[in-house]
């Protein structure tokens, strides 16, 4: 699936929503954390999503990767805050929100390695690549693989010539 708007992305969903959990988790320990230590989460949890859209914007895989794992540095940030105040006796009775709050930062985390593991095996440059000649080659390479599959998939079941036509895919 492609995605036209950086709000549209999963990932940068479950990042703002985790965001709004430290957020809510900062006002309910209110002044049981001192303001350096709310500024930090409040920063990191925020990070995420800003950077996942800012490497979407660019316009250039490569841009969009350097984005992506600032942003899950930002996330293991994040994590790392919450495994700090999850020790606190004065957090104990927040315990499970920390709690929350970690496995939703983690699942940000694997999100975005994904996303940027399947990005450095991708050919694309970025859309600020893709040009009317470059969108074009692309069309073509999906017409002659849609083909290829189809005659594929016309031979019968153990043809000799089904293990030599293969899709680019």
């Amino acid at each position: 699936m492609t995605y036209q708007r950086f709000e549209d992305l999963p990932v940068w969903n479950a990042a703002i929503e985790s965001a709004e959990g430290c957020e809510d988790f900062l006002a309910a320990a209110k002044d049981r954390i001192s303001w350096s230590k709310r500024d930090q989460l409040e920063r990191a949890s925020l990070s995420v999503s800003n950077n996942i859209a800012e490497g979407f914007e660019r316009g250039t895989t490569n841009e969009l990767l350097s984005f992506l794992y600032t942003a899950r540095g930002s996330a293991g940030e994040a994590r790392s805050m919450l495994n700090y105040f999850e020790r606190r006796p004065a957090l104990r009775d927040l315990k499970f929100q920390i709690s929350d709050l970690k496995s939703k930062a983690e699942n940000c985390s694997r999100q975005i390695r994904g996303w940027a593991e399947s990005l450095q095996n991708s050919p694309i440059k970025g859309q600020r690549h893709l040009n009317i000649a470059a969108r074009n080659r692309d069309e073509q390479k999906k017409k002659a693989d849609a083909f290829l599959e189809k005659l594929n998939n016309a031979l019968p079941a153990g043809h000799p010539a089904k293990k030599t036509v293969r899709t680019s895919r």
